[in-house]
């Protein structure tokens, strides 16, 4: 039966992944590639057209009707292109028209990677059924999307509550983006690696330097790591706080890599979010981890088109 699977993409600065995905959100098959972020622009479409070509090639493919894309942003769905702070070769640059045509011609619909993460959590994850929420992707990059009045909102353009470009210290140092003391710039996971090792924490013998080994020595104790996570935490309760206080959200859900890190993490976000979220109507915000894992992006892009097809759930909001 034709139309009743979704291929979905999730487009990120170290991964490409792709999916067939059906109505309950289960993946049927899967491609994935290494982005290669850093070479030119032709090799990480050529990444993303291996990814279309293994999906193409999987039994199932004649039953997708359409194609869900969650990209790094900034997106810009009106003009269907990307311009990832993350993939600096992709700037302007054409997404949409590229996948149209290498997947035959399928309708194709564009979102940021928090607003697909936003879309998966909300459908079956931990802001399912809360009116009001921001859903965060804290990985290479810091992304979000917002669910307000229990819709998934992605803004004219594709990018609203992307948290990792508001600044929380006018003061701080240049972020990729152009401005200065981003949450990205302060809590990514290669910021938290960065800061750790300037102020001398030093990785262990297998040379694992990446925030995942950092937050490894924040919980054996080393105050040098668990200064790197406070740091991160801070940035992220403010980010969260400034949101909370604009749109009333009730719930920040947290997913990423370096959520993986846990209490290590979670603990000093807990903490910090009472020092910045002090109105009344804040008080009770709540902050939860994600509950999708790795597929929240290809599951929230497969949400995010799903209103395509005449069989699937109503659009970003579907249940």
């Amino acid at each position: 039966m034709r139309n009743d699977l979704v291929a979905s993409l999730d487009i990120g600065g170290t991964k490409i992944a792709g999916a067939l995905v059906d109505s309950g959100g289960r993946l049927l098959a899967r491609a994935q590639r290494p982005t290669r972020a850093q070479s030119g622009a032709e090799q990480v479409a050529a990444a993303l057209s291996e990814v279309l070509d293994e999906l193409a090639a999987a039994p199932d493919w004649h039953r997708a009707g359409a194609v869900g894309i969650g990209s790094a942003g900034p997106v810009d769905a009106k003009a269907g292109s990307v311009s990832p702070v993350n993939i600096p070769s992709w700037r302007d640059y054409p997404l949409v028209a590229q996948v149209r045509e290498h997947a035959g011609g399928l309708p194709v619909t564009l979102v940021g990677d928090g607003v697909a993460l936003a879309a998966a959590e909300h459908w079956q994850g931990a802001a399912r059924g809360r009116t009001g929420a921001l859903c965060m992707v804290v990985s290479t990059g810091v992304g979000g999307g917002l669910v307000l009045n229990g819709q998934v909102h992605p803004g004219p353009t594709g990018n609203a509550g992307h948290i990792g470009h508001i600044s929380v210290d006018m003061n701080g140092g240049l972020c990729a983006c152009g401005s200065r003391g981003c949450v990205e710039s302060l809590a990514s996971g290669p910021s938290i690696a960065r800061f750790a090792h300037e102020q001398g924490w030093r990785p262990g013998p297998d040379g694992d330097a990446t925030a995942a080994a950092v937050a490894a020595s924040a919980r054996a104790g080393d105050p040098v790591a668990v200064a790197a996570f406070d740091r991160a935490a801070r940035a992220l309760a403010a980010g969260i706080a400034a949101t909370a206080t604009l749109v009333e959200i009730e719930i920040a859900v947290i997913g990423g890599g370096v959520a993986g890190a846990g209490e290590v993490l979670f603990a000093p976000l807990r903490r910090e979010l009472g020092r910045y979220a002090t109105l009344s109507f804040v008080q009770g915000l709540q902050i939860a981890p994600a509950q999708m894992g790795a597929d929240a992006g290809l599951v929230g892009a497969a949400a995010a088109c799903w209103k395509l097809l005449e069989n699937g759930p109503s659009g970003l909001g579907g249940a």
